[in-house]
């Protein structure tokens, strides 16, 4: 087999050839295509073993219409990730390129959220401009709830473009109910498919080639009840030595023919088994632990060289082999034949004999580019060292190359003592568990006995490079708590330890300094590590950690007022990725939404937050969600809708204090208290204020307490330390928070003097937003600057920003909670003739966005209808 595509078995996606001798089954395929003509969701296929579920859709497919992808699904598949993966590569069989950015994701190194990644793969599909089917075969073998709950949600959404179409031995645990009763589930049971004794006849005289009486074939097809793999083997019973006897001896076999189904097939497999030459019966029991037969690797589990011819034979001979392609160079048994095969090699040969079965495929597929492979015998074979020599790979581990699930899967099923006798593992262990978001567990002590494991060998370059490894798990489980001392501590240590080649965990750790420095605000050694990480990633291919020294630099340019520079590293972060993203993206758009929100360009920050918020809803362990979630809420509030601001932002913290992400509670708290501010309600703002340690908004708390001086003397040595640390961001909302309380203070000039130094700051990268933020003292001292025509360009498209509001102060509302700018315009178009829907095209919202704000205005006035908005809106003045 040549190489594959991301190292996938393309075996798995052939579409099973059709035998000549096959028996028509019209009634059957009339059944199935009427569920394609109904538009039904689901055709299931339920039956068990050896009832020719497989064979019949095969049949269909190869009766023409719609195109059909088809995946041979084995244990393997119970991980979502390896089933989802597959189920892609089947699609694209079809409809080249569908779900490409869903397999990019799937092969990262953590394993994504599932319904979003599910809801991308559906718009893909419901995009086709064809219907086809994907038929997944032998679905019982999965055994899966997240393989199932994924499933569920597929039908629950799937466009009509898509016919999912399911064999199993059992029925899966899905809606069957459900789709029943909405006539979306076409059904085959073993009753439907059973042979009625015509097909019985059909297929034991023409297909086998038998001369049976009538008599005979209703008795055989009696004691079989239509079971077709019954009937295969009793007539491969009777083409052997039963066929050299008598017709008495015949029925005499047929009477005798009874028994339960596993008793019957072990009976038969002896006839069958026992009639191949000493050879072949050796060849089919070496090649029982292979899932995929083909000459070269069959050749390496029996020591012969005849394996081709004796594959080929077995074909001829229709002894439970079905060729994966079309060249017939690859091969699986019937999986009832194979299990039986496992058993008998269970039984007849010892542990050693099978164990090294598996070895030996183990290193045929490793030398021919197939290493998960490899590394599943491997694992089957208990070859702890083989296996982690081949999670270790060369240059790339395994667990990096999409591929973590299943080594940790396997990790997770050792015994102990395989890790006290391999320091190494426990290492490894704790790097797979990190790189999937397994943060939940226990990482620390799986590391500390690692270390003490590792006290007992001599100090070399290998034990030093694990020591290393355990620094660098130890410096990601900092990054997620923003922990600085412990990343910066720890990633030093592993840079010391690692070995000088060891690029992936080198350049990793690389980039965690770059963190901690960027935490603590020390920029330029931020901005020094996360060149080099980028430049290391480059060099090795490493797009990953590329990705996440671009986002951090991103980050940087932004904090140093340079927005339009950060909006290039971040739209490049997105050209890098490709449309649609990869959830890795999230924070890049978190960037360009901050970025559009300054330049007061609010649709697009709000869908730049909305896409980051559903890439970083796939992701585990992040906390970029609750960033996304306080964008929104400025978002929100800038748009005049305090009360879906605070809904947004309690949203944020429910999710902060479920993840354990306390260092964005100061954040929010921010934010409630710049809407405080903004409804007049001080008392809960200073509350809040207390709360937190956010000293510019206890700054900006005391100036609308109406104490500037007090709000003066809290801003300067903020100012100070900004200016010492070259913090360009800090620096300017300073400045603005300083102009306000000259300001207030009657210190005009000296106000003046201030806001044109924070234009001066604000103007290279277009900051708008921050000036519009501070709302009608900043519009007032702005107007000021324009009127006396000392105001820069920037100045004036500063004051242009503020709307109507920056023509004339504000009229003060008698309203405990005023209306807002947006709200005011409703309640003026509400005195219309205009209608709901009307109205909503005017503003240029949808219908849902004017009934909220209908419901807010409704709210403030303290009435329950339109008619009384107006009325009681015009006794207050506010038209």
């Amino acid at each position: 087999m040549g190489s594959m595509p991301g190292e996938l078995l393309q075996t798995k996606l052939y579409i099973p050839r059709l035998r000549p001798s096959l028996v028509p089954r019209p009634h059957l395929i009339q059944k199935l295509n009427q569920g394609l003509h109904l538009q039904r969701k689901l055709t299931l296929i339920s039956a068990p073993a050896g009832f020719g579920k497989t064979t019949l859709v095969s049949e269909w497919i190869d009766g023409g219409g719609r195109p059909f992808a088809w995946v041979s699904l084995d244990e393997r598949d119970g991980d979502l990730s390896h089933f989802l993966t597959y189920f892609v590569a089947a699609l694209q069989t079809v409809v080249p390129n569908i779900g490409q950015r869903v397999l990019e994701i799937l092969q990262g190194a953590q394993q994504p959220a599932t319904d979003p990644l599910l809801t991308s793969l559906l718009n893909e599909i419901a995009a086709a401009s064809q219907e086809f089917a994907l038929v997944l075969d032998d679905y019982h073998v999965v055994e899966s709830q997240p393989v199932d709950r994924a499933l569920t949600f597929l039908l629950d959404h799937m466009p009509p473009q898509l016919h999912l179409v399911m064999t199993t031995r059992e029925d899966p645990n899905l809606p069957l109910a459900r789709l029943r009763v909405r006539d979306l589930l076409t059904e085959l049971r073993a009753a439907d498919l059973r042979f009625t004794v015509a097909e019985s006849a059909d297929f034991l005289q023409q297909a086998m080639g038998l001369n049976l009486t009538e008599d005979q074939i209703a008795a055989l097809e009696s004691r079989t009840e239509g079971w077709i793999a019954g009937l295969q083997m009793a007539a491969l019973a009777l083409q052997g030595p039963l066929s050299m006897r008598g017709q008495d001896d015949v029925s005499g076999f047929i009477q005798s023919f009874t028994g339960s189904h596993r008793f019957v097939l072990d009976y038969l497999l002896e006839e069958v088994l026992h009639q191949q030459p000493d050879d072949v019966q050796a060849f089919l029991l070496k090649t029982a632990v292979l899932n995929q037969l083909t000459g070269s690797l069959c050749d390496v589990l029996t020591g012969e060289a005849n394996s081709r011819e004796i594959l080929e034979l077995l074909d001829r001979a229709n002894l439970f082999l079905v060729p994966l392609d079309n060249e017939r160079h690859w091969y699986r048994y019937h999986h009832l034949f194979a299990e039986l095969l496992r058993q008998r090699l269970q039984e007849s040969a010892t542990e050693s004999i099978v164990n090294t079965l598996h070895i030996r495929a183990s290193e045929w597929y490793e030398v021919n580019g197939f290493e998960l492979e490899a590394f599943y015998h491997a694992t089957a074979a208990n070859d702890v060292d083989c296996a982690l020599r081949l999670i270790e790979g060369d240059g790339l581990p395994l667990y990096f190359r999409g591929e973590a699930i299943p080594v940790r899967h396997w990790m997770e099923s050792l015994p102990e003592s395989e890790f006290k006798a391999r320091p190494a593992l426990w290492v490894t262990y704790a790097s797979v568990l990190t790189l999937t978001g397994r943060l939940h567990d226990n990482i620390e002590e799986i590391l500390q006995a690692a270390e003490t494991a590792l006290q007992d060998m001599a100090p070399d370059d290998k034990t030093n490079d694990l020591l290393g490894q355990i620094a660098a798990n130890r410096a990601m489980l900092g990054v997620v708590k923003n922990e600085a001392e412990k990343i910066i501590t720890q990633s030093r240590r592993a840079l010391e330890l690692l070995y000088p080649d060891n690029a992936p965990m080198r350049t990793t750790t690389t980039w965690t300094l770059g963190y901690a420095y960027q935490v603590q605000g020390k920029r330029a050694a931020a901005k020094e590590a996360y060149a080099e990480t980028i430049a290391q990633s480059q060099k090795s291919g490493n797009i990953m950690t590329e990705i996440a020294a671009m986002t951090c630099m991103g980050q940087i340019q932004e904090t140093e007022n340079q927005l339009h520079q950060a909006a290039e590293t971040f739209q490049r972060i997105l050209y890098l990725v490709g449309d649609p993203p990869w959830p890795a993206a999230c924070e890049a758009c978190v960037g360009l939404a901050r970025i559009h929100y300054q330049w007061n360009d609010l649709g697009a920050a709000e869908r730049y937050a909305q896409q980051g918020l559903e890439l970083a809803r796939q992701l585990e362990n992040v906390d970029t969600p609750a960033t996304c979630g306080i964008l929104l809420a400025r978002v929100q509030l800038a748009q005049g809708n305090a009360a879906a601001a605070f809904t947004t932002l309690a949203e944020a913290e429910q999710f902060v204090q479920q993840k354990h992400f306390d260092h964005q509670m100061g954040a929010i708290t921010a934010v409630r208290i710049q809407i405080h501010l903004q409804q007049g309600n001080l008392a809960a703002a200073a509350r809040l204020a207390k709360s937190q340690d956010i000293p510019l908004s206890e700054a900006r708390v005391k100036q609308a307490q109406g104490d500037p001086s007090a709000a003066l003397a809290a801003l300067e040595p903020m100012r100070q330390q900004a200016e010492a640390n070259e913090w360009a961001d800090m620096r300017l909302k300073v400045l603005l928070l300083q102009a306000l309380a000259h300001q207030a203070a009657g210190e005009g000039e000296m106000a003046m003097q201030t806001v044109e130094e924070a234009l001066a700051l604000a103007e290279p990268g277009g900051l708008l937003r921050l000036f519009v933020d501070e709302g009608a003292p900043m519009a007032a001292l702005l107007r000021e600057m324009v009127r006396g025509g000392a105001a820069s360009l920037f100045a004036q498209q500063v004051f242009a920003a503020f709307g109507d509001s920056a023509d004339s102060p504000p009229t003060a509302q008698p309203l405990f909670d005023p209306l807002s700018e947006r709200e005011l315009e409703v309640l003026r178009l509400l005195t219309t003739n205009l209608t709901g829907p009307e109205i909503a095209r005017e503003l240029m919202i949808s219908l849902n966005t004017l009934r909220t704000h209908t419901k807010n205005i409704y709210s403030k006035l303290g009435v329950n209808s339109r008619r009384t908005a107006v009325s009681r809106a015009e006794e207050l003045n506010l038209l």
